[in-house]
């Protein structure tokens, strides 16, 4: 090119030359990085490290898995317990005496594997969960203690969620709806603490799926939405309008789910999930499988208490929110909320006053959920009261609003109503009634 032609050339016509000789050289540099990404046996950059350590596997439940129920065998290849050299035997394979046991060519296995034999390799685990919320207080919450072996009400005693009484309301509706609705619907959830024929407590598949028992299906709140959802225990809506709820909604798919248990940070998860309160090793404090370990009330509970050492609780969580905030935010946030568990227990204490007279003068009949009322009065506590509560410690103010307080308010307007017509059928003065 002569320098006559090179200087006719417009300041446009250059640029285009130089952008078509950069993209020229861009081409070549993505043909050499694929071919050096694509190795042998083709596989792309995606396919490194996602490895099936039992693809070739000679183990005889593999090659007849393979077969019967080759998903199972797919997922459990690509699990950590599986990478770690966990063998199916190691899960399911028992003694021929051993209780729930079946035989299973030409051995003796556990279909469905119980804690205990999780607690052989998760001894920690398994000791924090039998002290949680989700053992046996979610399975006495519908079936009541009367089930229970010596030693299992030794160890619900133990329980600090087990301090409230346990045969409550729950309990009746249960046995209202027969076994025929609650296989699908109080133990769907509530089975996560149901004994095994071996004595061990729960079901660890209930929030660790089977098979591939994967660290992210674990830490997302979807998880936790199975059972934490609905009028009585909103967790999952509140979370999902919450500013952590948004956070992830937006950007979750970039956080570092698979990290190492204990390590996480601010890095890995930029903002809070159910797991990041409540279990998982963050900041300063350590992962737990207890999950009331963190929190200062009973929220569950119709008068929420204080549960006991509350303040190392509180200590514990809050190390969780300090890896955000300030303890300017965290102090005040503590302080109001706190304020708002003690106005909706006086709004409960309230519709307990309305209901006392009506007892005291048998105009209650003894059998639960046969009058009108008693739903009324159990829906103001077990949904409103507790939604209310759960909504501001995770900050969803229209669970709070029209979820919670309203709600409350109107239940206990149609307590009062509904108490003064029983009273006045019954010959009785209302006002009388209430001023003594």
């Amino acid at each position: 090119m002569s320098d006559q032609q090179s200087d006719s050339r417009s300041p446009l016509q250059t640029a285009r030359i130089l952008i078509a000789a950069l993209a020229g050289v861009i081409v070549v540099i993505s043909i050499v990085l694929v071919v050096q990404v694509v190795g042998q046996g083709g596989q792309s950059i995606e396919e490194v490290g996602d490895v099936n350590v039992l693809e070739n596997s000679s183990n005889e439940c593999v090659t007849c898995h393979e077969n019967n129920t080759p998903g199972i065998v797919e997922q459990y290849g690509h699990s950590s317990m599986a990478a770690a050299g966990v063998s199916c035997e190691d899960c399911h394979e028992v003694e021929a005496d051993y209780p729930g046991s079946v035989e299973h060519e030409g051995t003796h296995v556990l279909q469905q594997p119980t804690t205990a034999m999780c607690e052989n390799c998760h001894e920690q685990e398994v000791a924090q969960f039998n002290q949680s919320r989700h053992a046996l207080p979610s399975y006495v919450a519908y079936a009541g203690t009367e089930p229970l072996t010596e030693e299992q009400l030794d160890l619900y005693a133990s329980i600090p969620e087990a301090q409230f009484n346990p045969d409550r309301d729950r309990n009746a509706l249960f046995e209202l709806e027969g076994h025929a609705v609650t296989q699908f619907a109080c133990e769907g959830c509530h089975n996560v603490g149901k004994p095994a024929l071996d004595g061990s407590i729960g079901e660890c598949t209930a929030c660790h799926l089977r098979h591939e028992f994967s660290l992210e299906q674990a830490r997302k709140p979807e998880t936790c939405n199975a059972c934490h959802i609905g009028p009585d225990h909103p967790q999952w809506e509140i979370y999902q309008e919450s500013a952590h709820g948004i956070a992830y909604a937006t950007d979750g798919d970039n956080w570092n789910w698979e990290a190492e248990p204990g390590t996480l940070s601010v890095v890995d998860m930029p903002a809070a999930t159910c797991a990041t309160c409540h279990m998982s090793g963050f900041g300063g404090t350590s992962t737990t499988h207890d999950i009331g370990d963190r929190l200062s009330w009973y929220l569950a509970a119709p008068v929420s208490e204080r549960r006991p050492a509350w303040q190392d609780n509180v200590v514990r969580m809050q190390a969780v929110c300090s890896e955000c905030h300030n303890s300017d935010f965290i102090d005040t946030f503590y302080d109001d909320a706190d304020e708002l568990v003690l106005a909706i227990n006086d709004w409960v204490i309230e519709s307990d006053e309305i209901m006392q007279p009506l007892k005291d003068n048998g105009l209650l009949t003894p059998e639960p959920f046969d009058q009108e009322i008693d739903f009324v009065y159990f829906e103001l506590w077990h949904h409103w009261g507790r939604t209310a509560k759960s909504g501001a410690w995770m900050q969803g103010p229209d669970y709070v609003q029209w979820h919670g307080a309203y709600e409350i308010l109107s239940d206990l307007a149609e307590l009062r109503a509904m108490a003064e017509e029983l009273l006045i059928e019954a010959g009785l003065d209302p006002e009388e009634v209430y001023a003594e």
